[in-house]
């Protein structure tokens, strides 16, 4: 078998989602503390996939909490 260029991703449990879903909802409500605490409410394995995920995208967790906050989430 010959291996390939990228490791599957984990998964994002849905409690993990739900902590991101708060996070960027904290971002577009200008709250930096409360989103900071939902990012910090993630579990480890789902951080990573998470990461890996938005990796995928071409953008990461910090430039999605940043469009948040500039868009107010409406963009």
């Amino acid at each position: 078998m010959t291996p390939t260029a990228t490791a599957p991703a984990g998964v994002i449990r849905p409690l993990a989602a739900a902590h991101l879903r708060d996070a960027l909802t904290a971002a577009a409500n200008r709250d930096p503390a409360a989103s900071l605490a939902a990012l910090m409410n993630i579990d480890p394995d789902s951080w990573q996939a998470i990461q890996h995920r938005t990796a995928q995208l071409g953008t990461s967790v910090l430039d999605l909490i940043a469009h948040a906050a500039r868009t107010g989430g409406t963009r």
